[in-house]
């Protein structure tokens, strides 16, 4: 499809980059979202699995502006080239894989606990986007051969710096809350820290290493 710019209600209007998930518009989505905070000041601007959230404030700026702004700025182009602007942030998560679900996700996926581990740590992930709670970054992809569909009962409490997966993707808890991703590790790296200057370490477009320890 072609990237289009609709409102989204009052003070806000998405970026539609593609029908479905594409790893390269992941990049492209982070990009708008770089430009249109630092460049055309009007942020914050949220980036997604397919799509860019550009908010603005409709008391200084006419949603029409807004929506004019953001269409020149995908006819010129700069989210591409912006997005293949230097290396990606590599992020190290060193991990002890001992959560309560890692048995039986092995056994689901027809591996042994020592080769999930493996096919786990072994590759680099890319962080899609931030959701359902500060610092919850959805990375992917798992390789295939991991089988892990969500729990049928989520959890009530799932303790902060779990590293789950799920459905094809990965991520780490930042904070303890409920949670239905299988658990088959848990860092001590902190994900998110209200009172530090940049609260979330993680930001779409980073790239995750998980490191057995």
């Amino acid at each position: 499809m072609k990237p289009r710019v609709v409102p989204f209600g009052e003070g806000a209007l998405l970026v539609e980059l593609a029908d479905e998930f594409q790893e390269n518009v992941v990049g492209w989505a982070r990009a708008i979202a770089d430009n249109w905070e630092t460049v055309l000041a009007f942020g914050p601007a949220v980036p997604a699995y397919t799509t860019a959230l550009l908010r603005f404030d409709p008391l200084r700026l006419a949603p029409t502006e807004a929506e004019r702004a953001a269409a020149e700025l995908l006819a010129r182009g700069e989210f591409i080239t912006r997005a293949g602007n230097g290396p990606p942030r590599v992020i190290q998560v060193p991990t002890t894989y001992d959560g309560p679900d890692l048995a039986e996700t092995a056994e689901g996926s027809q591996l042994s606990v020592d080769q999930l581990v493996a096919l786990h740590a072994g590759r680099e992930y890319t962080a899609y986007f931030l959701g359902f709670l500060p610092g919850f970054a959805y990375c992917g992809r798992l390789d295939p051969r991991i089988v892990a569909p969500r729990l049928a009962r989520p959890r009530e409490r799932v303790p902060a710096g779990s590293v789950a997966v799920a459905d094809g993707q990965t991520a780490v808890y930042p904070l303890t809350s409920p949670g239905g991703w299988r658990l088959i590790g848990r860092t001590d790296l902190a994900m998110f820290d209200a009172g530090a200057a940049e609260p979330v370490r993680i930001r779409a477009g980073d790239r995750l290493r998980f490191v057995p320890r």
